[in-house]
């Protein structure tokens, strides 16, 4: 019986450990989810900013007259 307490209490104290070790994990990918967010979010202003800027040279440049 007490072996068998000693052994759960082991198996218990490797749960609180794998438990500490995913909950670290976990807070890592989700500043890194964030980071990742971010830096589409800006990508895609850019490319918005460009796609407006090329538009508007398109209309500043003369048809072609063949």
């Amino acid at each position: 019986m007490e072996n068998e307490l000693n052994t759960l209490g082991s198996k218990v104290a490797q749960l609180i450990q794998v438990n500490g070790k995913l909950r670290a994990e976990n807070h890592q990918l989700r500043q890194e989810l964030a980071h990742a967010l971010s830096s589409n979010r800006q990508c895609s202003d850019k490319i918005d900013i460009a796609k407006t800027r090329l538009e508007k040279l398109l209309v500043t440049l003369p048809e072609d007259q063949s």
